[in-house]
């Protein structure tokens, strides 16, 4: 069983296949595999089958993640690691989140020497996410070594977002080139994580419960060293007059939903 949005969901979880060793940083390790299996249970309806399968092909290591859920139709296959693409609302792939776990699926894989692919019979049928990453014989001597991660100098970033999954993806994401991050779901906790962050720059979602974006901007103006943070306002609206009210309300940048990391991260390097 696994809980989603409160409630528990069962599923049938199969482990299988064969000892496989890789060189790697297990963390970000972790994060592949643990980021395919979620998409599947949540992809998958109550009583449905998840199988993660491991196994040796010649010089790589695999792992299988197969499921019996939602599927994915032919025409978005070839996109389903493109920043933020998700199936249509009809279908419920959305569920809130800014499609950021499998394009860190590819990233993570690309970074270790390897590669992720899809394939799926249709909607209703299921998908089955493939992992390849370089073999290794036996358990590196000098120890285990993280990927490197994509130059440009670190930041330190603060997240205020309500979406758990959009807060944790673009974490994430920032984490991987190289960020120091912080994270808050409102903006109190936003306020109280800027008196021990101390960010370069707070990434906050406007549409925030109780305290909106907008009141939080103008609370970290008034506050010491407020002035010089930058403040980037997530939106889901894009027309001139929204643009405006971020502005008047003290931000520097107005970026619309769904956003582009590669955006966010070309803007950090520039702060």
């Amino acid at each position: 069983t696994f809980t989603e949005a409160g409630r528990t969901v069962a599923h049938r979880i199969v482990v299988d296949g064969e000892s496989v060793r890789v060189k790697g940083d297990p963390a970000r390790l972790e994060q592949v595999i643990s980021n395919l299996v979620d998409n599947a249970l949540k992809y998958t309806p109550a009583g449905g089958e998840v199988r993660i399968i491991t196994a040796r092909a010649g010089a790589d290591a695999i792992v299988r993640v197969e499921d019996t859920g939602e599927g994915i139709r032919d025409d978005l296959l070839p996109k389903v690691f493109d920043l933020f693409e998700q199936e249509p609302q009809a279908l419920d792939r959305a569920r809130g989140g800014l499609g950021l776990g499998l394009t860190l699926v590819k990233r993570l894989a690309e970074l270790h020497g390897g590669s992720v692919s899809v394939t799926s019979a249709g909607p209703g049928l299921g998908s089955e996410f493939t992992v390849r990453l370089p073999a290794v014989e036996a358990v590196p001597h000098d120890g285990l070594a993280p990927p490197a991660a994509a130059s440009g100098s670190g930041r330190r970033v603060l997240i205020v977002e309500d979406n758990a999954d959009a807060r944790e993806s673009l974490c994430l994401f920032l984490q991987l080139v190289g960020h120091e991050v912080a994270t808050a779901e409102d903006g109190p906790r936003g306020l109280d994580t800027l008196q021990t962050f101390q960010p370069d720059v707070a990434v906050i979602d406007v549409g925030l419960p109780g305290m909106d974006g907008y009141a939080l901007a103008h609370a970290i103006r008034q506050r010491p060293g407020g002035q010089r943070m930058c403040l980037i306002a997530l939106t889901g609206y894009g027309q001139a007059e929204d643009q405006r009210r971020a502005l008047d309300a003290g931000f520097d940048i107005h970026l619309t939903k769904p956003i582009d990391p590669e955006k966010i991260q070309h803007l950090l390097t520039r702060v």
